[in-house]
């Protein structure tokens, strides 16, 4: 099998939406309001491996891939891109994630409970 292609995951396109609602005034409040930064790892298959980083930088209202550059995360999230997509449109609770170890947190988990439903677009009604 070849390796996994990081271009394939349905994450990318998620974070991608992110990215935009981000850059719009109707996220400033949110900005304002949380203030901190995630990283987010998300796995094509298991847990650990061939992970695809994001950071989520709601600080500066910025999705980008790769490593958070500034120092420390406040909090970093694994995934496998299943369970990321799951949680990011709100079909899956992120404590039962948690819970049933599709969702691995490291870093400050008052932190991570701020990273909820609130920071994914809606997404358009068709």
């Amino acid at each position: 099998m070849a390796a996994a292609d990081s271009s394939n995951l349905k994450s990318d396109a998620i974070f991608e939406q992110m990215k935009q609602h981000l850059s719009t005034d109707a996220a400033k409040p949110l900005l304002q309001k949380i203030g901190l930064v995630y990283q987010i790892q998300i796995a094509p298959k298991k847990l650990g491996f061939d992970e695809v980083i994001y950071t989520v930088d709601l600080k500066k209202g910025e999705v980008t891939k790769g490593p958070y550059e500034g120092g420390k995360p406040d909090a970093t999230f694994s995934f496998k891109d299943e369970d990321f997509v799951k949680v990011a449109l709100g079909k899956m609770n992120p404590q039962i994630a948690f819970m049933r170890g599709a969702m691995k947190v490291k870093g400050s988990l008052s932190a991570a409970q701020k990273f909820t439903p609130d920071v994914f677009p809606k997404p358009s009604k068709m």
